[in-house]
């Protein structure tokens, strides 16, 4: 055997002796939890055709994708990898929410500008909202996410993206007990007081960062904390959420901030 043959079967040898890598996985850590701590929803804004290919072959990404009709989901990103869907976001202290949640978008247009400047949201079909509950049951339950942390897109970054938008009926999702959603009841008891008194701005900006919002801290009712009280309302009081902090906003978001005032 000559010397270059002796080379190659010793680099031959070397380099199958580095792909054997044994693992033990005979123990396992107690202090674990998943990947995913938030579940983000958002409407797509176009046809499912648009979508799909912006969604595979852009730069933006999500784990699912609910068409409407007939009502199907496709999973796009395996659920342990990342998904660029939320883009600069925040809630409950926690940034950059693509590296720890699961992305949900739902086939929807929208909303279209009429002649006079006003945006009118599309419906979501109830068949599309059935298949979108069962996937977020699937979810939460896999995943162990919190109610308080099954959120849109507007929630975690107010002002720059209005979806899943107004129609979106979160209320479906309150009554499976995946969100949380303030106690009509409890409202109705404490709605008095604010329509008496409106907190000033900075109650507001004060409850709404408790409920999980960033929001500015100035006490000022400046452009940023008017979106974020938007967010909210379009959110808990779709019918109006043009971002006055007003007493039925106030009396909501205070029963969302009370121990035990929210139901599940």
């Amino acid at each position: 055997m000559n010397l270059k043959v002796t080379i190659v079967a010793a680099v031959t040898l070397l380099l199958s002796g580095c792909s054997t890598l044994v693992i033990d996985r005979t123990y396992t850590a107690k202090s674990q939890d998943s990947r995913a701590q938030f579940l983000i929803l958002h409407y797509t804004a176009g046809g499912f055709q648009g979508s799909l290919k912006m969604l595979t072959e852009g730069p933006v990404s999500s784990h699912y994708l609910v068409d409407e009709n007939p009502p199907t989901i496709y999973q796009l990103v395996d659920e342990n990898r990342r998904a660029f869907h939320a883009g600069l976001s925040s809630w409950k202290g926690a940034t950059s929410l693509n590296a720890s949640s699961i992305g949900l978008e739902i086939v929807n247009r929208g909303y279209k500008q009429t002649a006079d400047g006003v945006r009118e949201y599309y419906e979501f079909p109830q068949p599309q909202m059935d298949a979108v509950v069962a996937l977020v049951k699937k979810i939460v339950a896999e995943h162990k996410i919190l109610p308080e942390r099954v959120i849109g897109h507007s929630d975690i970054a107010p002002g720059r993206k209005p979806d899943p938008g107004p129609r979106f009926p979160w209320k479906q999702l309150a009554k499976e007990g995946l969100i949380l959603w303030p106690d009509e009841v409890e409202v109705a008891k404490r709605l008095p007081a604010f329509i008496a008194l409106v907190p000033d701005a900075a109650w507001f900006q004060e409850n709404l960062a408790k409920h999980g919002f960033s929001v500015p801290n100035t006490g000022l009712l400046d452009e940023q904390t008017r979106a974020v009280v938007a967010a909210f309302q379009m959110k808990y009081r779709p019918s109006n959420f043009d971002g006055t902090p007003d007493a039925e906003t106030g009396a909501l978001l205070d029963v969302l901030v009370s121990p035990n005032a929210a139901t599940k």
